[in-house]
């Protein structure tokens, strides 16, 4: 399990990186550096622990936008 979900972390990295880029667009928070890591530690947990669950949509959505571009 610890191997899948490692090979599977960057799919699923890509797909809370897209949704959270969605929701917060080009905006900048300056915030302390140790809440930062602490949030960014915790995000990085939740990725990998999930990531047999959300990389399939990370991998269908690169599927079907890659397959789009080449037939076109």
């Amino acid at each position: 399990m610890s191997i899948v979900c490692t090979v599977l972390y960057p799919y699923s990295r890509f797909v809370y990186e897209s949704v959270v880029g969605y929701i917060m667009g080009d905006n900048v928070f300056f915030v302390n550096a140790i809440l930062m890591l602490m949030v960014k530690v915790f995000t990085m947990a939740m990725c990998w622990s999930l990531a047999i669950f959300v990389a399939p949509v990370g991998l269908a959505y690169l599927y079907w936008r890659n397959s789009r571009q080449i037939s076109q």
